[in-house]
């Protein structure tokens, strides 16, 4: 299950559901990191102007209109042509 993971400060929108209607304000701006809660990652937000904050859990946020590009990774690994990439031998053990 990937999910992205958000930092304070960063804008999201919020989904619509039972409580939140598809016309509502429902754009809002992370001010606090929670802990995790049954491993779904939870934000303190506040919404547009208001001055108290809500919990929300990381499946609240809609992914499509938040989510940032990520950048390709690139390999780090070396390794000659031919040999591969991982050796056993290599492995360093600490007494």
């Amino acid at each position: 299950m990937s999910r992205n993971h958000y930092a304070v400060g960063d804008t999201v929108t919020l989904k619509v559901s039972l409580l939140r209607a598809a016309n509502s304000d429902r754009l809002c701006r992370i001010v606090g990191l929670l802990p995790s809660d049954h491993g779904e990652a939870q934000y303190r937000i506040r919404l547009g102007n208001e001055t108290n904050e809500r919990r929300i859990v990381a499946s609240d946020i809609e992914e499509l209109e938040t989510a940032t590009p990520q950048a390709p990774r690139q390999q780090t690994f070396s390794a000659k042509a031919g040999e591969p990439w991982f050796k056993p031998s290599s492995i360093r053990i600490g007494k």
